[in-house]
Formats: structure tokens, C-alpha cells, sequence
């Protein structure tokens, strides 16, 4: 199978399957990784294939109501993840990820550290979370001396910093502010660690208190992250500001959030609205049809015509004798 054989098979993928350009892209990915690591040969560069479009989607957009309502529902730890997400539009994974030396109670701020992009940034520490996230440090630093009592207390280090310094991984400020609940030993060092807390563990809290909650949206934890772009924007705060906060490398990725603001189409007065009173008869509105069906030639309960029947019933009988003796 040669370069002819891979554009068709990847442009059938987009215009007989219509999938998406990221399905596309993981099958493109496969095998050029076959290709090149497991068969030894490269694909040259395929000019006839067709590319699967990515659709341009407004991102989903909580409004504080609702995001006081999700949260609400939250309790415990996801409860103070899920206010670090919106309270500063972290990623999932950047808020699992965090270390105490990231979090500066002083100047109010959180070091995002190798983020999207392998980039550095600082965002906000929202006041209404210092108290519950000072508390919840002081649990995880007793947690923390049981472990270096019993002889682990170990976590994994970024890149090679565990070998220019060897006992930094047991050390408080490099421990992840939210641990698993389990130990595991690691098959490398034999050191007994402790991982951050999983991803999904918030994910599905956070999917139990949309539903809960009532919201209709799909909503989910990285809807928290656009409802804080989207809200600091109608609050006034300048584009640049947004963009580095949420740490986009171009100012065009945060611009998306200004197509979700209420001052787009749910700021926008209908021109309807605006009519005379007597203009509403330019709009009827329909009344509900009966349960029979939109076929039905039976009159509705609220029919006046079914009231009017009982009226004419004996000229329509008079009428009928006539015809009959006729």
C-alpha cells in the first residue's frame, strides 16, 4: 500500500465517513507512525488528499447563576477544584497538577506551570478560596508527615529534577496540593509516592451537579475556564488581560469569547418587541392543537363552534324530515 493507496483510504475517512478532522488527523498520525517506526519507510507528501473541515463552535458558556448552582452541588475537594477552575480559569489538568510552591497566598496568585504549550503563567487566586484551600493544605501536609513517617512521602518530579536533587521529591512545597488517596511504588526508584488526585474523580462530580442542578447545557469542567474568559470580558477587563490569564499564545484564540457576550444577540432587542399594542394582531399565534392530532377535524375543547351545535340540532332535523317525505 503506497501514497495512492493512503490518500484514498484518508479522504474516504472525510467525504464517504464525515469525520471529523481530528479523527482524520489520529488516522493520518497511525500511519505515518507505521510507516516510519514499524516498516522503515517514509510516505511521501500526499497533495491529493482531501482534508476534513474543522467547524467553527462557540465554546459552552455558564452564566453565574448557573455556575453558583453547579458548584453548590459540589462538595469537598471537587467543590474547591471546580472554584480554582472558574475562580481561575485553569485547565482540569492544570488544576490537578498543581504543587504547594505554586500557590501564592500573598500576592493572590497561581503559577501555572508547563501548561498548554509547555508555557508558564500566572493567573488568579481567587479570594473566596483561600480560607477552604489554606484548610485543605494543612490536611494534606498531615497527610504528608504520616507518609514520611512511615517511610514514603515521595512524588514524582518534573523532567530530570529529581537527579540534581535527589530528596526534593519528599519535600513539602514540591507535593501536589490535591494527592490520590492511594500509594503506589514506583518501578524505577522503589520510592513509595503519591500521584495527584485523577482527572476523572472531578469530571464526574462535576457531570452529577450539571444534572442535579438542572442546567440543560453540556456542560462540563472546561466550561467552567469559558464562563471565567467570558464574564471577566463583560466585566470590562481588556482583551490582553483575558489572553493572559488564560495563557492563549495568539489574541485571536480569546476573541472567540466575545461572540458569546450579552451584548451579542441576547443583548440585541427584537424588532417584534418593538410594535404598537395594536399590532400584535400582525403576529397570531396558534392556538394548541387537540391531542387527535394536527389532522383532526374534531373541535377542540376551546372551540366555540362544538357550543354552538346543541342550537341548530332541530332545524337540522326539521330539514332532514322535509327532505325525506319529499
Amino acid at each position: 500500500m503506497g501514497a495512492a493507496e493512503v490518500t484514498r483510504f484518508l479522504t474516504a475517512l472525510a467525504v464517504e465517513a464525515r469525520v471529523t478532522a481530528s479523527t482524520q488527523n489520529q488516522a493520518l498520525s497511525a500511519l505515518l507512525f507505521l510507516y516510519r517506526h514499524v516498516l522503515g519507510a517514509d510516505l511521501p507528501w500526499l497533495d491529493e488528499l482531501v482534508r476534513a473541515r474543522r467547524p467553527r463552535r462557540l465554546p459552552v458558556v455558564l452564566s453565574r447563576e448557573e455556575v453558583g448552582a453547579v458548584i453548590a452541588q459540589l462538595r469537598d475537594t471537587p467543590k474547591l477544584m471546580a472554584c480554582l477552575l472558574y475562580g481561575g480559569g485553569l485547565r482540569l489538568l492544570e488544576c490537578a497538577r498543581l504543587r504547594v510552591n505554586d500557590v501564592d497566598f500573598g500576592a493572590n496568585h497561581i503559577v501555572v506551570r508547563a501548561g498548554k504549550g509547555d508555557r508558564d503563567r500566572l493567573t488568579i487566586l481567587p479570594r473566596i478560596a483561600k480560607a477552604p484551600l489554606a484548610q485543605h493544605l494543612e490536611v494534606v501536609r498531615r497527610c504528608h508527615e504520616r507518609d514520611v513517617a512511615m517511610g514514603a512521602g515521595w512524588v514524582e518530579l518534573p523532567a530530570a529534577l529529581g537527579r540534581k536533587y535527589p530528596q526534593a521529591g519528599r519535600t513539602w512545597s514540591w507535593q501536589w496540593v490535591f494527592p490520590a488517596r492511594r500509594l503506589y511504588r514506583d518501578s524505577g526508584t522503589g520510592q513509595r509516592r503519591r500521584h495527584h488526585l485523577h482527572e476523572t474523580v472531578l469530571q464526574r462530580a462535576v457531570r452529577e451537579a450539571v444534572r442535579v442542578a438542572g442546567i440543560a447545557k453540556p456542560a462540563g469542567c472546561h466550561t467552567f475556564r469559558h464562563s471565567f474568559a467570558t464574564h471577566l470580558l463583560e466585566d470590562g477587563y481588556d482583551i490582553r488581560t483575558v489572553q493572559e490569564l488564560l495563557g492563549h499564545r495568539d489574541v485571536t484564540t480569546t476573541m472567540i469569547y466575545t461572540h458569546v457576550l450579552n451584548r451579542g444577540p441576547g443583548g440585541v432587542r427584537s424588532p417584534a418587541d418593538a410594535l404598537p399594542s395594536g399590532g400584535q394582531s400582525l403576529v397570531p399565534i396558534a392556538p394548541p392543537r387537540s391531542i387527535a392530532g394536527p389532522h383532526s377535524l374534531s373541535p377542540s375543547p376551546e372551540d366555540g363552534s362544538r357550543r354552538q351545535i346543541p342550537e341548530f340540532a332541530p332545524q337540522v332535523a326539521a330539514a332532514r324530515v322535509r327532505a325525506d317525505e319529499s
